[in-house]
């Protein structure tokens, strides 16, 4: 009977996570402003890291409120979950196929994390995938104009200082890929899909899918 209850208790959050009902957004939307309100900490950072696998920004921005994304998750310290996880997210998404706020999210984890590249880099060892599926998500017509490719390209240029330290093999070649990418975006003669394989550079639209709720609740 416990086994059953408790079968039927993951089915239930799984349809809720969805977020492809107007009433599993809404319940998303109610759960994100509960652990809003209820504050970021150490041991319920994993349930926001969580929500961030929920493509809808109705439910980010219930998450978020008035809060700098890049500095949603700035309290808690680098460690290999956190990073590893926000990799992982980079991979899934296609390039403009989330949410913009969802992603400066999990810049700013990296680029606290990588601030301090060698430090880093004990942390999480970054591969070459990890930094072509970082790299992915520059948008090369907007420059540095663009708030999320100046984090980018911060976090490259810190990786890219890796270079030339020969402590290890894997290392040096994720440097080189990282200032290849970082230098492709000042060049007018090189496109990302020069350096990045083209099939990580198609785009999406992170609203094509999208259901919005039926009603919206102020704060």
């Amino acid at each position: 009977m416990k086994q059953s209850i408790s079968d039927t208790e993951t089915r239930v959050l799984h349809q809720l996570m969805s977020a492809r009902t107007f009433e599993s957004v809404e319940s998303c939307i109610s759960y994100s402003r509960f652990l809003r309100m209820s504050g970021l900490t150490s041991e319920n950072y994993p349930l926001f890291l969580k929500m961030l696998e929920i493509e809808n920004h109705w439910v980010l921005d219930a998450l978020i409120g008035d809060q700098d994304p890049f500095l949603l998750l700035s309290t808690i310290p680098p460690n290999n979950f956190l990073v590893s996880k926000c990799f992982r997210l980079l991979t899934r998404w296609r390039a403009g196929g989330i949410y913009p706020k969802t992603l400066a999210i999990v810049l700013g984890v990296l680029q606290n994390s990588y601030s301090s590249p060698r430090d880093g880099y004990k942390i999480y060892p970054l591969t070459i995938s990890d930094i072509d599926n970082l790299g992915k998500h520059l948008e090369q017509e907007k420059g540095q104009s663009d708030s999320s490719n100046r984090v980018i390209l911060d976090i490259l240029e810190k990786i890219g200082n890796l270079e030339g330290l020969q402590l290890d093999d894997n290392m040096e070649q994720v440097a080189r890929q990282a200032l290849k990418i970082r230098t492709a975006l000042f060049d007018n003669t090189k496109m990302l899909e020069d350096i990045i394989p083209q099939v990580l550079i198609v785009r999406g639209d992170y609203r094509e899918d999208e259901v919005p709720p039926r009603y919206l609740f102020a704060d």
